[in-house]
């Protein structure tokens, strides 16, 4: 009888697992990643050292592994505790970047750190996902599902202050951290009142500050730039331009995707990745599309839907508030950055660099990404769920007063 007592008891206890839906989407991109992004850099080969952009490639690949393995079995508390350091850290990278960064494609983007160079840029992003999550459970209404005014005003603040920082180096990094936001801001429980004029303070902040950059537009500057950009993409035949030095981008890309067909020309086949400025990183997506067609590119685009919808399922099934901003606020970052990458790419926005996470070229993006998955990973093994309701009241106990709030979706 004994030994049936024992595995009765071993039974009845929580199961820390990872959610394996998210390893899957995530070995899958790694998978797409390897043969595609050395598919896409034939400008970089050279005939001393064929090898090189995938042998680094790899190694940041391997660096992000063993960041997720080491996160997913970091407690949530432990996030929590750490977000200050993390935010005032990239704060302050940020800030260096635009006094004393290098100068990459008109604006201040990175620094050197010992053997590559740092984009603060991405960390700024994921400090967003931190900083609310870490703000509104702290700011969450006992006996309602709403959240303090204070909370938000100071979370719609501080999105300011970060887009503010990122301008410069694209629009859609702003726009990128408004998404994140505003996702956050429903999944708390935010009223709709509150929520309305949240979004009435972004639009008239942001308008704003494209009326400033208009006004101080300069043609040799960064809003000149932006400016021609935008003109090209309200321009109904921006398809059958004549290629120049202005819009070689854009056309190549086009073409390259064109090439494609349905099937695509094979993983390695690509023609235009010889021609394609940045094929590699900002339109690493026009390959993919090259290589494996259009039901190719389709697929890419699934899997980054899939991890949103995961984590949106593991976000309702969470017991407590931070857990859920935490994992739909990253899996968010992580989509909309996808979503927008492709979206410059095939012409539905106007262009911008955006990476495509885990496939695009580029260490600390890599190394960002990775950072957002482990945190989904942790999420799904060490928060309390409906799936664990046995063990929710003795853990509860354990946890800081600040992570005790309700999931409004649980009410």
């Amino acid at each position: 009888m004994a030994p049936s007592v024992e595995n009765d008891v071993e039974a009845l206890r929580p199961r820390y697992r990872t959610d394996k839906h998210i390893w899957g989407i995530y070995i899958t991109l790694v998978l797409i990643s390897v043969v595609e992004l050395y598919s896409a850099s034939s400008r970089e080969v050279t005939f001393a050292n064929i090898y090189g952009p995938i042998i680094k490639h790899l190694m940041h690949l391997g660096i992000g592994l063993v960041i997720i393995l080491a996160l997913q079995k970091v407690r949530i508390e432990v996030f929590f505790k750490w977000t200050p350091v993390f935010v005032l850290g990239s704060l302050a990278m940020m800030v260096y970047v635009l006094l004393f960064g290098q100068v990459i494609n008109g604006a201040r983007r990175s620094f050197n750190a010992i053997v590559t160079s740092i984009y603060p840029a991405e960390f700024l992003k994921i400090s967003v996902v931190l900083l609310i999550a870490y703000i509104l459970c702290k700011c969450q209404k006992p006996k309602e599902a709403d959240v303090e005014t204070w909370g938000l005003g100071f979370c719609a603040v501080m999105v300011t202050i970060f887009g503010a920082l990122l301008f410069p180096q694209g629009l859609t990094n702003t726009l990128l951290l408004m998404t994140i936001s505003v996702s956050m801001f429903l999944i708390s429980g935010t009223g709709w009142r509150k929520f309305l004029i949240l979004m009435g303070i972004y639009a008239v902040v942001g308008g704003t500050g494209y009326l400033i950059k208009n006004a101080l537009d300069d043609e040799d500057g960064r809003s000149g730039t932006w400016k021609n950009r935008i003109e090209r993409f309200f321009n109904p035949n921006k398809h059958l331009e004549e290629i120049t030095s202005t819009n070689r981008q854009e056309q190549y890309s086009y073409i390259a995707q064109a090439n494609g067909g349905i099937m695509g020309v094979g993983p390695g086949n690509s023609r235009e990745s010889a021609r394609l400025p940045l094929a590699f990183s900002d339109y690493i997506y026009a390959i993919v599309v090259e290589d494996l067609g259009f039901a190719g590119g389709v697929f890419v685009l699934i899997l980054y839907l899939w991890l949103m919808a995961r984590a949106s399922a593991l976000a309702w099934r969470c017991e407590r508030i931070y857990p859920a901003l935490l994992v739909m606020g990253m899996a968010v970052f992580v989509t909309m950055q996808a979503l927008f990458h492709m979206a410059i790419v095939t012409g539905v926005f106007p262009v911008s660099g955006q990476p495509l996470p885990l496939i695009s070229k580029g260490g600390t993006s890599i190394l960002v990404t990775s950072i957002a998955f482990g945190i989904m990973l942790s999420v799904s093994r060490h928060a309390l769920t409906k799936d664990n309701r046995d063990a929710i009241q003795e853990e509860i106990s354990d946890l800081p007063e600040e992570l005790k709030a309700t999931n409004p979706t649980q009410r």
